[in-house]
């Protein structure tokens, strides 16, 4: 029997409290635990935790396609019709986008929509889309 795995990641922001604004209310993340200095997440069925202190250095450096992408960045993998509806929620409430929503590698393997926004402390993510999970791995 194979369990399913979640992943943990912690890293810092500036702001407990912007934070809990933007991951609740801007994400649709469900709040944890927390204390004066660290507050958890559901973020899509993964847990994140956000400790005050330095958000980590980045740098556009990642080459993908024509495009210059935040590294190192969060990201998270969604079925198209989540990755849609996500979209339409973060461009109505006026989330800017290191890289506005788009489709890249049309109709090649891994063919995938993407979006790159950054948190209010500036930790950057990248939410894919993709038509059929299977494809995630495509080469």
């Amino acid at each position: 029997m194979q369990v399913p795995a979640l992943f943990h990641l912690a890293y810092h922001v500036t702001d407990l409290d912007e934070a809990r604004a933007f991951y609740t209310g801007m994400l649709g993340c469900a709040e944890g635990r927390s204390t004066d200095t660290w507050v958890d997440f559901d973020f899509f069925g993964h847990q994140i935790s956000l400790h005050l202190g330095e958000p980590f250095k980045t740098t556009n450096t990642g080459r993908v396609g024509d495009h210059l992408v935040p590294m190192p960045h969060l990201g998270l993998v969604l079925p198209m019709t989540a990755w849609r509806a996500l979209a339409d929620r973060l461009a109505s409430q006026g989330q800017a986008f290191v890289l506005k929503p788009q489709i890249r590698f049309a109709g090649q393997p891994g063919e995938q929509a993407t979006m790159f926004f950054l948190d209010p402390s500036g930790n950057p993510i990248e939410v894919k889309g993709f038509a059929a999970m299977e494809g995630v791995f495509e080469t």
